[in-house]
C-alpha cells in the first residue's frame, strides 16, 4: 500500500513542478503587468498625453467609466475605450 502512494505522488511531483515554474514565469508577471495598467489607465487625468495601441498620440479631455475622451488635434475629439491605451507619456 505504501509503495502506490509514493508512486503517485513520484508521477505527479514533475507536473506540480512544471505548474509552478510555469505561474512564477507566465502567469504571475502577466497579473502584475494587467494590475499596472489598469491602475495607470484609471489614474489618467485630463492634460496626460496617451498613445492607443493602433499608435495614435492623444490628450486626454475627460476619463469616464469605460471610456476617456481625447483630442487627437485642435478639432478632433474622439472616445477610447480604456482597454487600447497602451501607454501614458511622461512629459
Amino acid at each position: 500500500m505504501q509503495g502506490q502512494g509514493a508512486g503517485i505522488l513520484g508521477s505527479l511531483l514533475p507536473l506540480i513542478i512544471i505548474f509552478v515554474i510555469f505561474y512564477f514565469l507566465i502567469i504571475r508577471p502577466q497579473q502584475q503587468q494587467a494590475k499596472k495598467h489598469k491602475e495607470m489607465v484609471e489614474g489618467l487625468q485630463k492634460g496626460d498625453k496617451i498613445v492607443t495601441s493602433g499608435g495614435i498620440i492623444a490628450e486626454v479631455v475627460k476619463n469616464e467609466e469605460n471610456y476617456v475622451k481625447a483630442k487627437i488635434d485642435d478639432n478632433t475629439i474622439v472616445k477610447i475605450d480604456k482597454n487600447y491605451i497602451a501607454k501614458k507619456l511622461e512629459s
